[in-house]
């Protein structure tokens, strides 16, 4: 594994991403895993996608995009940078080939359920056994132990087993479910491309790779601070909708607009509150940003009232030069315009379809989009032959459907 091997204070190369020479046998599908290794991808890793030879990545016909032969939107943003081969695991031969493959890789990372990979001849043993550095990665919604283990589910069980889902939404209403995937983003994909990376850190170090039992419903868990400061502080947590952030203080918090849209407040600390209630010409409100009860309750209201007075716009042009943590709640569409976020880059274009850039800036690489998701097993042959397969062995493979 040679990861930046260049000594400390000297020059990388050109634009090296920081993950070049690291190889990744990637089995999972739809989005947990393949966003955690398309971070890895987007950083110069060598990523090889290994889809089953019959439906694969069903991210592939899932959603919009799919039509007249083309992947779906869906799996070509989140598996660009990505090399791709069919593999059958059912076979022997696919298990050897897949074992030939992991002798020389630094990272395999997994998302089926606890046991398949054992089963199917290619768990972390029977790598480790003929490649002592590797790094491998289960992702799975419950864990690799515990009473759940087994358990069927998806982000909406996730974040619900780990009291995260029961805190959002408004006060007296039921749970919103988030159309941003908490247990499947940050527990999936970040929360497993932290574990990959340190785990890869102490290989490079030590020469002995580690097994990564990464579960999404830990990993929503381990992030709800603000529920368990609550349950710390008060003995349980708040009713949904009346905790300090999500709608208990006047000061941080969601106001309807005249028009039906929303203006986000957040001015917790006394001196943005203070130009808040100087720029809406209430003064007497100065003393009631972090109250509760019933003087937060008034505040609230005489907010409420304030805002639905003016349509957004109005409220977006006074508070563009007031810095005071005051913002239009912008739909998806306007954020993609959005010249903050056009000036960082964040969507780059691949054949005319945008894409998430990665979410953090380095000195030394300047991310661009290389190439597109691959198509259904396009670079197999060429992945076999670096292998040391010789094209009649390629041949036989295709004809007994192993690839």
């Amino acid at each position: 594994m040679t990861i930046n091997s260049t000594a400390p204070g000297q020059n990388v190369g050109h634009n090296t991403g920081p993950l070049a020479g690291l190889r990744v046998l990637d089995l999972t599908r739809l989005l947990p895993g393949p966003v955690c290794t398309l971070h890895l991808a987007d950083l110069g890793a060598e990523v090889i996608k290994i889809e089953d030879t019959g439906a694969g990545d069903y991210s592939r016909t899932m959603s919009l995009g799919a039509s007249a032969g083309e992947d779906s939107f869906f799996f070509r943003i989140v598996n660009r940078h990505k090399r791709g081969m069919r593999l059958d695991l059912k076979q022997a031969a696919g298990v050897a080939v897949f074992l030939r493959l992991a002798r020389e890789a630094d990272v395999i990372v997994e998302s089926f359920r606890p046991g398949v990979v054992d089963r199917l001849g290619v768990g972390y043993a029977a790598v480790q056994a003929i490649n002592p550095r590797i790094v491998y990665c289960a992702i799975t919604g419950y864990g690799q132990d515990g009473p759940w283990r087994d358990r069927a589910g998806h982000d909406i069980n996730y974040i619900a087993t780990a009291g995260v889902l029961d805190q959002i939404g408004n006060a007296g209403e039921a749970p919103a479910i988030p159309n941003l995937q908490i247990g499947d983003l940050l527990g999936g994909a970040l929360t497993a491309a932290m574990g990959i990376l340190a785990a890869v850190i102490g290989a490079k170090a030590t020469g002995a790779g580690r097994y990564v039992d990464v579960s999404m419903t830990d990993a929503s868990f381990a992030h709800a601070y603000t529920p368990l400061l609550s349950v710390l502080g008060r003995g349980q947590t708040m009713p949904r909708g009346t905790d300090d952030l999500t709608g208990g203080l006047p000061g941080y918090g969601l106001y309807r607009t005249q028009d039906g849209r929303y203006m986000a407040v957040g001015a917790l600390e006394p001196k943005f509150w203070a130009l808040f209630c100087t720029a809406i010409d209430r003064p007497d409100l100065k003393p009631f940003g972090l109250a509760r009860d019933a003087d937060g309750a008034r505040t609230r209201s005489e907010l409420e009232k304030l805002f639905a007075s003016q349509p957004l716009g109005h409220w977006a042009a006074l508070f563009e030069s007031v810095d005071c943590g005051v913002t239009p709640v912008l739909e998806f569409a306007e954020a993609m315009r959005h010249p903050q976020l056009k000036a960082r880059g964040m969507l780059p274009e691949v054949g005319g379809l945008p894409q998430f850039a990665p979410p953090f800036k380095m000195s030394g690489f300047n991310f661009t989009v290389r190439s597109p998701a691959p198509k259904v097993g396009a670079d197999g042959t060429a992945i076999l032959r670096e292998a040391g397969y010789t094209p009649d062995e390629i041949g036989q493979l295709r004809n007994q459907g192993v690839i």
